[in-house]
This record gives C-alpha cells, sequence and structure tokens, in this order.
C-alpha cells in the first residue's frame, strides 16, 4: 500500500468522518479517479512528432499508455476536421492513482515556478479538483536538456464528496498546499 492511501484509511478517514459529522464510514469522501489530459492545437494535430512527444510525456509522467481524442467534426474557424487528433488522456485508479497524488503532493508542486499555493477555486462545487500545469517540466520524470517543445497539462482529481467544502478537506487532509485565506 503506497504512503498516501496508507495516511487515508488509517487517520484520515476517521478524522473526516468526525469533522463532517457523518454517521457512517461509507459517506467520508474519498479520491475515485485521477484523469491527466493534454490538448492538441491544430499545428500539432497534423505534425505528428509533437503528438508523439505530448504521447511520451503523458507515459513518463503516468505510467500508462494515453488515448487519444479524437474530433467529433469538423470546424473550419479552428481548422480541425473530423477524425483528427485534438487530445491525449489518462485515467489512472487503484495504486498507480495513489501512486500520482503522493508524487503530485510532494514533488511536482514545489517544483512549479512561482507557485504561491492551489487557489481554493480549482475545487469545484462537487469536490472535484482542476489543476492546469503551464508546463510540463514540473514533474520529475521530465529532463529539461531533452525537451524539444513545452505544452502543458490538465490534472483533474475526481472525488465522491458532495459539496466544495468536504472536498477541500479531504484534499488539505491529503496534503495539497491549498492557499490560506
Amino acid at each position: 500500500m503506497t504512503r498516501l492511501k496508507e495516511l487515508y484509511t488509517k487517520t484520515v478517514k476517521s478524522a473526516l468522518q468526525k469533522e463532517l459529522a457523518l454517521s457512517n464510514t461509507h459517506q467520508v469522501p474519498s479520491v475515485s479517479k485521477v484523469t491527466v489530459n493534454v490538448g492538441l492545437n491544430a499545428k500539432s494535430g497534423k505534425d505528428s512528432k509533437i503528438a508523439e512527444v505530448v504521447e511520451q510525456t503523458l507515459l513518463r509522467v503516468t505510467g500508462q499508455k494515453p488515448v487519444k481524442t479524437l474530433a467529433r467534426q469538423s470546424i473550419a474557424g479552428f481548422k480541425i476536421r473530423e477524425g483528427m487528433v485534438v487530445g491525449m488522456v489518462v485515467t489512472l485508479r487503484g495504486g498507480r492513482m495513489w501512486d500520482f497524488l503522493d508524487k503530485l503532493v510532494e514533488v511536482t508542486f514545489p517544483r512549479v515556478r512561482d507557485f504561491r499555493g492551489i487557489p481554493l477555486s480549482c475545487v469545484d462545487a462537487h469536490g472535484n479538483f482542476s489543476y492546469g500545469f503551464r508546463e510540463h517540466t514540473a514533474f520529475p520524470e521530465i529532463k529539461s536538456d531533452e525537451i524539444e517543445s513545452l505544452h502543458g497539462l490538465q490534472v483533474t482529481i475526481t472525488t465522491d464528496a458532495q459539496t466544495h467544502d468536504a472536498g477541500v478537506k479531504l484534499l488539505r487532509a491529503l496534503g495539497f498546499p491549498f492557499q490560506r485565506t
């Protein structure tokens, strides 16, 4: 069992149950999945080299092969054709999810340039968390001397928390560095 999963089951779960005044342990919010997403623009959709770099980046960062997202319809204004690759996504569950979350909290957020904490607005009304990285170099698997082109990526953490406050309390208990109000 990973460090963060062990922390959640041994201490966080019981503390959250008391803090949220829940009668049943199954009502305590938990993390259900983590989605890592990269969008490709029209230029990078045509250039297979950029798409290959993005695919290798996601493979290194998550340890799982990404799924290519295809355009469902053509949009002339954006120079997108039906069936064109417009993004790549990886969904993590189970042990890989907890490993990724541990790495995200302990290593990646401290490596982000000019990081001042996560704004509370990153957690939506249903307790889900979304954060966009401007550069993928914050992840420790990416070597800065091997980079050909910079791209951003989006990390979405889906929880089964019902409210914004429950989601913030869960993520704060897991060690996410939120800004102080």
